[in-house]
C-alpha cells in the first residue's frame, strides 16, 4: 500500500517533467541543437550556472553561520535573533528584489542578484541547521574539547558531519528554488534559463523550443540531487532517545561580542530593514497607492485559501514518500523519493502548460479549475514537504515501531501512536514552508488559476511589472504579514526539540 501510493505521488510529480520531454522532441534534434548552439544561451546557461553556486554557497555560509551563533555561543538575546534570522522567509523572493531595485539599481548586476537571492533564501538552510543543532548531543563537543581540539576543529570534524543532512537538505532547497526563479531575477534584469523560458513563450509563443531550455534546467536539477545524495550517504543517524538532558555548551565570544552583534544589527537592516523601509517610502510617496479596499480584502482571502489548502495536500502527500525513503531503502524506494524534485527545478509557467495541456485533452472539464490549480502547488513545492519530514523521521528511531508491535499493535497502529507523534514539528514546518511558498507563487497562478481569481503576488506583480511601486507596495506588505504566522510557526519548530530536551 505504501508503495503504490509513493508511484502514485511520484508518477504526478514527473508529469510536468514527460510534458517537457514530449514537447522537446516535437522540436526536432537539429532545431533543438541550432537552438543550444546560440550565443544566447551560452550566456543563459553561464549566468545559471554561476548564479547557482554564488547562491547556495552564501546561504549556506549565512544559514550555518547563523545557527551556530544562535545556538552554540554565548550571543546575548538569542531568541531575538533567532526570530530576526528567520524572518526575510515572510518576505518574498520578487518582493525583496522590488525592495532593492526601487532603492538602486546598483544590484541588478551578478553580485546583486547573489546577494538579493541569498538574502532570501538563506533561512531554508538556517531553520534545519538551527534544529539538528539543537538535537545534537553537545558531550561529542565536550569529548573533542577534552583531547585539545580546537572551537573550529570541533565543528568541522565533529558538528558540521553530524548536522549534514540538514544543511544539505536545506542548500538542495536553495539551490532548486534559485533554478525556478522569475520574479526578483525579473526584477533584478538578471537573465538566467527561467527569464529565457518565459522570454520565450511570450515572445515568440514557440513552446518546444522553451521546454527544451526547460530541459536543461531539468539535467541541473539531476546534477543538484545526485551531489546531495552523494555527500548525504548512507549512514542512518537515528538513535534511541536523545542524549543526555543538559544544556549545550556554548563558546564565548568574549571581546568579539560586540563585533558580532554589530554584524547580526548590519545583516537585518540588509535582510529586513531595506524591504521594509522600501515598502513604507512608496506606501507614503506613491502617489499610485490607492485602491479599492474590496480588490485588496479578496486578494487576501484568496491568497489564504489556497495556502492552507495548498500546504495541507502537499503536506499529506509527503508522508508516504518520506516513509519509504527513511524506513525502506533500496533502489525503487530511492527512484520515488528522486522523483518528486525534477519539477521543482521547472518555471511554475512550465508546470502550468503541463497541466493545462494535460487537462484539456484528458479532462476539459478540469481545464481553469482550482483543484489543477492545487495539483500544481503540490507538484511545485512537494520536496519542501519531503525534506521537512525525512529530516525528522530520520530522528525518530525504527526500533520504537518494533516496540509498539511486539506489545501487540499493528504496523499502522505503531506509526499512528508512536512515530507520528514524533514528526508532527516535521510536517509543521513543512506544511508551512509550503503554505509560504504557495501564498507567494507567480508564474503558475497566472496561468492555472481561474478566470477572475487574483492573488496578493499576481496583484502585485501587475502593478510592479508596470512600475508603479506605489500601488504594488500594499499587496507587497500584505504578503510579508500574511507570511509572518508561518515563519513564526517554523521559527518555534526549529527550537521545539531543544525545549523538549531540557524539561
Amino acid at each position: 500500500m505504501l508503495v503504490t501510493l509513493g508511484l502514485l505521488v511520484a508518477a504526478t510529480s514527473l508529469l510536468p517533467l514527460a510534458f517537457v520531454i514530449v514537447e522537446s522532441v516535437e522540436l526536432g534534434l537539429a532545431d533543438a541543437w541550432q537552438l543550444l548552439t546560440k550565443p544566447r544561451f551560452d550566456d543563459l546557461l553561464w549566468n545559471t550556472t554561476r548564479l547557482l553556486v554564488g547562491g547556495v554557497a552564501l546561504s549556506v555560509v549565512l544559514g550555518v553561520g547563523g545557527a551556530w551563533l544562535v545556538v552554540r555561543t554565548d550571543l546575548p538575546f538569542t531568541g531575538l535573533w533567532h526570530g530576526l534570522l528567520c524572518a526575510p522567509l515572510a518576505v518574498p523572493a520578487f518582493v525583496n528584489g522590488y525592495a532593492w531595485v526601487s532603492t538602486t539599481h546598483a544590484v541588478q548586476s551578478y553580485p546583486g542578484a547573489v546577494l538579493v537571492v541569498s538574502l532570501s533564501y538563506y533561512p531554508l538552510v538556517y531553520l534545519p541547521t538551527v534544529a539538528a543543532l539543537h538535537r545534537l548531543d553537545s558531550s561529542v563537543e565536550d569529548v573533542a574539547a577534552s583531547l585539545g581540539t580546537g572551537a573550529w576543529s570541533s565543528f568541522t570534524r565533529v558538528v558540521l558531519p553530524a548536522i549534514s543532512p540538514a544543511v544539505l537538505g536545506g542548500a538542495l532547497l536553495v539551490g532548486l528554488h534559485l533554478l525556478a526563479e522569475y520574479g526578483a531575477l525579473q526584477l533584478l534584469n538578471y537573465p538566467t534559463l527561467t527569464t529565457g523560458i518565459l522570454e520565450t513563450y511570450r515572445l515568440s509563443f514557440n513552446g518546444p523550443a522553451a521546454t527544451t531550455l526547460a530541459l536543461v534546467l531539468v539535467v541541473f536539477c539531476l546534477v543538484l540531487l545526485g551531489l546531495e545524495l552523494l555527500l548525504r550517504g548512507r549512514r542512518r543517524r537515528s538513535r534511541v532517545g536523545s542524549g543526555v538532558a543538559r544544556t549545550a555548551t556554548r563558546h564565548r565570544l568574549g571581546r568579539a561580542t560586540p563585533a558580532w552583534t554589530g554584524a547580526l544589527v548590519a545583516f537585518v537592516m540588509l535582510t529586513l530593514g531595506v524591504p521594509l523601509l522600501s515598502l513604507v517610502r512608496w506606501l507614503v510617496r506613491g502617489n499610485s497607492s490607492s485602491l479599492p479596499d474590496g480588490d485588496l480584502g479578496a486578494a487576501l482571502g484568496t491568497t489564504l485559501g489556497l495556502a492552507i489548502a495548498g500546504g495541507l495536500l502537499t503536506t499529506i502527500a509527503a508522508l508516504p514518500v518520506a516513509w519509504l525513503a527513511v524506513r525502506y531503502r533500496g533502489a525503487l524506494v530511492t527512484l520515488i523519493e528522486r522523483a518528486v524534485y525534477p519539477a521543482n527545478a521547472l518555471p511554475g509557467i512550465v508546470v502550468a502548460l503541463a497541466l493545462v495541456t494535460i487537462s484539456i485533452r484528458a479532462v476539459p472539464s478540469l481545464y481553469q479549475t482550482l483543484p489543477v490549480l492545487i495539483a500544481g502547488y503540490t507538484i511545485l513545492f512537494l520536496p519542501r514537504a519531503v525534506v521537512s519530514a525525512r529530516a525528522t523521521l530520520e530522528l525518530a528511531p525504527p526500533v520504537l515501531d518494533d516496540v509498539a508491535t511486539s506489545l501487540g499493535c499493528s504496523r499502522a497502529g505503531a506509526a499512528r501512536r508512536v512515530t507520528l507523534p514524533l514528526m508532527l514539528p516535521g510536517l509543521a514546518a513543512g506544511m508551512a514552508l509550503v503554505a509560504l511558498a504557495v501564498g507567494t507563487e507567480l508564474t503558475a497562478t497566472l496561468l492555472l488559476s481561474p478566470i477572475g481569481t487574483s492573488t496578493l503576488a499576481t496583484e502585485f506583480w501587475s502593478r510592479a511589472s508596470a512600475v508603479e511601486y506605489g500601488a504594488a507596495a500594499p499587496y507587497a506588505l500584505a504578503l510579508i504579514l500574511l507570511s509572518v504566522p508561518a515563519t513564526w510557526l517554523l521559527g518555534r519548530a526549529a527550537v521545539r526539540t531543544d525545549a523538549g530536551r531540557s524539561g
